[in-house]
């Protein structure tokens, strides 16, 4: 019940911004093409067997679903997925969950895997793997091309940043956001003057420039870029011919191009961002195991800094036909409960306890566990006893009963991965369970 003249929460969520856009001449002029092909190798075992896109967030998304998901409400109908590094979680993900778009209006997301249609070489880096697309962008022959990172959460209206990139006048424009300084070592980080062109560019430095009078912030780049698409044809042909460069966005093409005085601009992520808390755009790179599980655990927060009930802004996915979660038993000391958690479809919580912890799709736990503060991927089956604190618990784990984990920091260590954070990080072969058979 609310209280008389407080906002109601449920209806703020729901209706959490900006509406999600029919395609415009912009977006319609555009083509996506989403950049997916690396591991991942700061998330350490959780990438053994899938490329970092694939990783799945959110009790039933994939780290992927969100550029796609603002791909289509931006309005951008036209996108390519450029994969390689063990890439069949995200193939399947996206054969089952990303074919509703309507070939027939020419609308598609089409997989790219690393083919060597131009060479016997794999992708070299960013910019190449584009340039190997070269042949399939020109045959679509859009006026726009979009870039996008496939490993980040985040909602972005993409038609603002495209209108921006107009009115720039701009040849090139990336989208920036302000970060800590810290943060900014594992960024490009970008220098910008007074109309907001790129003056500097630098690749993930170790001593990061801050923002003029913030000395504790830096410029950022988000890893999105958009091109007009003759240009982009140019510079990536122009790149393809250096034999001294690695053809990577960020290590060659940007500085290079910023050094000859091409007109890029700098497109403020405030402007197009479709999810703020506190009048702070909400942007995560998952790309480290802390990182993730902190990303995730905050979803349990009352009012979380990520909305996924916005139904204005829906977050798209393959969607499993599974059961409602259930919750048995109610007796002292054998209680099915969850307590400040996101617990997904097909779960089944029998006499046990979850506090502040976020449970996938089709997670069995038997009577008298406890789990708090924890991940826990799909089809994880959680033995009778169990006690999980702090953890990240890969898919298809078999937890035998009496199984205790982020209880002993230093008897986890010796089974286990453990972060400087504390927290543990669990996947079946850990345990002993090989589910990739190779023989």
């Amino acid at each position: 019940m609310n209280v008389p003249g407080e906002p109601d929460l449920l209806d703020a969520l729901a209706h959490g911004g900006r509406a999600r856009q029919l395609p415009g001449p912009l977006t319609k002029s555009t083509l996506a093409l989403i950049l997916a092909g690396g591991r991942g190798s700061r998330l350490e075992q959780l990438t053994d067997w899938r490329a970092k896109p694939s990783i799945p967030f959110g009790g039933k998304f994939r780290i992927i679903d969100f550029a796609l998901s603002n791909c289509v409400n931006s309005g951008i109908r036209r996108v390519g997925i450029c994969t390689q590094y063990k890439s069949q979680s995200l193939i399947r993900h996206v054969q089952r969950g990303w074919s509703f778009l309507d070939g027939r209006f020419d609308e598609f997301v089409e997989l790219l895997p690393a083919q060597q249609r131009i060479e016997a070489t794999w992708y070299q880096g960013t910019a190449d793997a584009v340039y190997q697309n070269l042949d399939i962008l020109r045959r679509h022959d859009p006026r726009y091309v979009l870039i996008l990172a496939g490993d980040h959460v985040y909602k972005m209206d993409y038609g603002r940043m495209l209108d921006d990139h107009v009115d720039a006048k701009a040849q090139m424009t990336i989208a920036c956001i302000d970060v800590p300084l810290d943060d900014a070592r594992s960024l490009g980080v970008v220098a910008v003057d007074a109309e907001r062109r790129i003056v500097r560019f630098q690749e993930k430095p170790a001593e990061p420039a801050p923002m003029p009078g913030r000395p504790d912030r830096a410029l950022a780049s988000m890893g999105i870029y958009v091109f007009d698409a003759a240009f982009l044809y140019e510079v990536l042909l122009r790149d393809a011919d250096d034999p001294c460069s690695s053809h990577d966005f960020g290590k060659d093409v940007i500085p290079r191009l910023i050094a000859e005085g091409t007109r890029t601009h700098a497109h403020d992520f405030a402007a197009s961002c479709v999810n703020t808390s506190d009048g702070v755009p909400y942007w995560r790179d998952v790309g480290t195991i802390d990182a993730y599980w902190e990303a995730n655990v905050a979803l349990t927060d009352v009012v979380p800094e990520l909305n996924l009930y916005d139904q204005d802004w829906p977050i798209w996915t393959y969607q499993e036909q599974l059961p409602p979660a259930k919750f048995v038993f109610d007796d002292d000391g054998r209680r099915g409960t969850a307590i400040d958690s996101i617990v997904a479809s097909g779960c089944i919580i029998s006499g046990s306890t979850v506090r502040r912890s976020l449970l996938f799709s089709n997670v069995h736990v038997h009577d008298y566990c406890t789990i708090e503060d924890s991940v826990v991927m799909p089809n994880v089956d959680v033995g009778r006893g169990s006690v999980l604190k702090k953890t990240v618990v890969d898919k298809h784990c078999r937890l035998p009963q009496g199984f205790a984990a982020g209880v002993d920091p230093d008897a986890d260590r010796r089974r286990f991965h453990v972060t400087a954070r504390g927290v543990t990080l669990i996947v079946p072969e850990m345990l002993g369970q090989h589910v990739h058979h190779l023989r």
